[in-house]
């Protein structure tokens, strides 16, 4: 349909270690469990309240699945930009249909990008083009500023 638009932009944080896994067809693929909050004040009591809602991610960019192997642990701080995907699924014990929402990585309208961190390089990382090409950039530490620059 022209004119639509199935785009999904999320910042937080990882809930567990990524879980890749090779599918059938060679290719690897890597699961995330991302947690996102708000918080407020309550009008009546004036306590601080949070939810917290998570989501998973599913991602099938090959490039976006080495680094999430070589760099996310539980914890890490990401944005990601995909596009937001309910499958169906029969359960092996009730024989009953099941349904799970997820946010997919592929392609060239995917974004992975690590933010904050406690170690002081950071990698963002995304694919943006046809190509499926992975761009990779690495922020210098202030120690290494006689570094040549990676690009």
């Amino acid at each position: 349909m022209a004119g639509s638009l199935n785009k999904v932009q999320l910042i937080g944080r990882l809930g567990a270690d990524p879980e890749v896994k090779q599918m059938v067809n060679g290719k690897s693929v890597a699961r995330l469990s991302l947690a996102t909050s708000q918080s407020w004040k309550d009008r009546n009591s004036g306590e601080k309240k949070e939810k917290t809602e998570w989501h998973r991610i599913v991602v099938f960019n090959e490039g976006l699945v080495n680094v999430v192997q070589q760099y996310l642990k539980k914890g890490a701080q990401v944005y990601i930009e995909g596009q937001l995907s309910t499958r169906k699924w029969k359960d092996e014990q009730t024989g009953q249909d099941k349904y799970s929402t997820e946010i997919i990585l592929q392609g060239y309208n995917s974004t992975l990008t690590m933010l904050g961190g406690s170690n002081s390089n950071n990698i963002a990382s995304t694919s943006q083009n046809k190509n499926n090409d992975f761009d990779q950039t690495n922020q210098q530490n202030n120690n290494d500023l006689d570094d040549e620059i990676p690009f």
